[in-house]
């Protein structure tokens, strides 16, 4: 399955954290902003809004004298005995952030065998998660989350998906020409979030990003109920710029 597209900004941010984790990694005594930006000849203040996120994420620790060593997290998925638990474990407490931090549902989701699974999801009591009364594996015409997944393949994995999945209408906003969708999601640019206006449901609003570790395909998503709608657009933009350390997780 080819990937026709992913989101430049975030791989591009993984790809500095995970030199900067590894040179790190490998002065097991520590080392200083200094001296890293020596070694990445990465500007001052990228680097330094890198390690705030690093550290945040627990990736990397500053000791007494300043010097960054390895964190625990690092040190945790690192491990091959309880990865699998540690990324689960990892990847809940970063979405419980952002569904704090943005105010909506989050969820993670992954395009598998040719199918739509949502993997993870953090809700919450002001937070409310979209009512799937549609399976996803069968709606990604009109969900966010789905269009985000069908825009990082190629024209023909597209259109293998929608072969065996039924454009059905799911609300008066639902697209069900396979033309139209297939256009729509050849326009998406890859660092600019899908959206859903109550394509999938009525009285709710989502907005996705891609989320592609390796081979994989994935999407980080939001829901809103209709009546914070307003807030779509810039809780997307804040979904966004959130991805990156999602994606480093599952790149680590």
């Amino acid at each position: 399955m080819a990937l026709q597209r992913e989101s430049t900004t975030a791989h591009q941010l993984v790809q500095n954290a995970l030199r900067v984790l590894e040179i790190v990694a490998n002065r097991g005594t520590g080392i200083t902003e200094d001296e890293l930006a020596r070694r990445t000849r990465m500007p001052a203040d990228r680097l330094s809004a890198l390690l705030r996120m690093l550290r945040r994420e627990g990736y990397v620790e500053q000791i007494t004298d300043g010097a960054y060593v390895t964190g625990a997290s690092l040190t945790r998925l690192g491990s091959a005995h309880d990865r699998t638990l540690a990324l689960r474990e990892k990847l809940r407490h970063t979405l419980g952030g952002l569904r704090d931090s943005i105010g909506a549902a989050v969820y993670l989701s992954r395009y598998v065998d040719g199918e739509i699974r949502v993997t993870d999801f953090a809700d919450g009591p002001r937070a409310p998660k979209v009512n799937e009364w549609v399976d996803f594996r069968v709606s990604a015409h009109a969900s966010a989350v789905g269009k985000s997944l069908l825009a990082q393949l190629d024209l023909d994995a597209r259109r293998d998906h929608l072969s065996r999945h039924k454009m059905a209408r799911l609300t008066s906003r639902t697209i069900t020409s396979e033309r139209v969708l297939l256009n729509n999601l050849d326009a998406q640019a890859p660092t600019v979030p899908v959206l859903d206006l109550q394509e999938y449901a009525v009285g709710t609003v989502c907005a996705a990003v891609p989320i592609t570790a390796g081979a994989t395909v994935g999407s980080l998503a939001l829901s809103l109920p209709i009546e914070h709608a307003h807030r779509l657009r810039e809780a997307a933009d804040t979904l966004n710029r959130n991805a990156a350390p999602v994606l480093l997780s599952l790149a680590i």
